[in-house]
């Protein structure tokens, strides 16, 4: 039975009825669809925005990386088919003098051009925090090494270190010093390289530092300094303390960079670059994977050079993550 609607004892007409409650269909409305794309955007676009990078990756990085790993189980031979081996790669090379002497030059070679260069940025980086004249061109002009090419810095330092007629012998004379064999003997090879690669980063970890010790707290600095300590004192008691992560980092970096040495000596060694000298005396890891891989066409055993590297990368990573685990329980306790 339908309900009459009674108007009101004063004559006023009688409340309207409230709206009905909208039904499924209505509930989809363009706001709501909105709504829901809205959702979905927030949740998709992310993983749209980093999937070029991990395409990338995978195509140029880990696709490399695994095909590498299988062509060191192989003995493979440009233009010919490959054929296992398993693990007779590496037992190759833990019996081959070859890597043995290249491994040593990459430890050698790094140590002689990591330790001055991280020393000289602390130092240079030490004082650029200080209120200087023309400062700012003091900064640019220190990573003016890092912008120059490889093969320019080389080039000009191989001709500074000829034997004949090079800079340095000639300097060497002057000061009574007979003419140093820069090229063909192994410790000043070395250290010519070593120079090399010293001159071309210490400007850009001398930036690094820099920037981690204006972000030390002055209040510190004013401490040190009230009760009574010198400049030198703060550098060694504050500073360092301060920037002890990055300076972590940096030897990290540089780690790697000297593992991975490879256009220095080649250029500097000109005909005889990619053997490392005519004694292999510089020759790096890297210079040997590229004289396996592209000179005698062993691409089995180069990959396996790669894959030793990688580990030894692996090897540096985990000590700093040992070291830097080791620091915050330090400051934590």
């Amino acid at each position: 039975m339908a309900t009459s609607v009674r108007a009101k004892p004063d004559g006023s007409p009688p409340p309207a009825a409230p709206p009905s409650s909208p039904g499924p269909r209505a509930r989809r409305s363009p706001g709501g669809l909105r709504s829901t794309l809205y959702r979905w955007d927030i949740k998709a676009i992310p993983y749209v925005f980093v999937t070029p990078f991990f395409l990338t990756f995978a195509a140029f990085g880990l696709f490399p990386l695994i095909y590498t790993g299988w062509l060191s189980l192989h003995r493979v031979e440009l233009g010919g088919d490959p054929s296992w081996k398993g693990l007779e790669n590496y037992t190759d090379l833990a019996t081959s003098e070859f890597f043995w002497n290249a491994l040593a030059n990459t430890f050698t070679i790094g140590v002689i051009s990591t330790v001055p260069q991280l020393l000289m940025a602390l130092g240079l980086a030490h004082l650029l925090n200080y209120k200087l004249r023309g400062r700012g061109f003091f900064r640019v002009a220190i990573l003016a090494p890092y912008a120059t090419s490889i093969a320019a810095a080389t080039l000009v330092f191989a001709q500074l270190f000829n034997t004949d007629y090079g800079m340095i012998n000639g300097l060497l004379g002057w000061a009574g010093i007979d003419p140093v064999n820069w090229e063909s003997s192994k410790w000043p090879a070395q250290i010519a390289i070593s120079v090399i690669v010293t001159w071309r980063w210490t400007g850009y970890n001398a930036l690094i530092y820099l920037a981690a010790m204006q972000a030390v707290p002055q209040d510190l600095y004013e401490a040190a300094s009230l009760d009574g300590a010198s400049r030198w004192r703060q550098f060694l008691s504050v500073t360092i303390p301060s920037i002890r992560p990055t300076i972590l980092f940096t030897v990290v970096v540089s780690t790697i960079g000297a593992t991975q040495l490879f256009g220095e000596p080649m250029l500097f060694g000109g005909s005889v670059g990619i053997s490392g000298g005519s004694g292999n005396q510089f020759q790096t890891l890297s210079l040997l994977m590229y004289e396996k891989g592209w000179v005698t066409g062993a691409l089995g055993q180069a990959s396996a050079i790669a894959w030793v590297m990688l580990l030894l990368l692996l090897l540096v990573g985990g000590v700093q993550a040992l070291v830097s685990r080791h620091n915050r329980k330090k400051l934590g306790g």
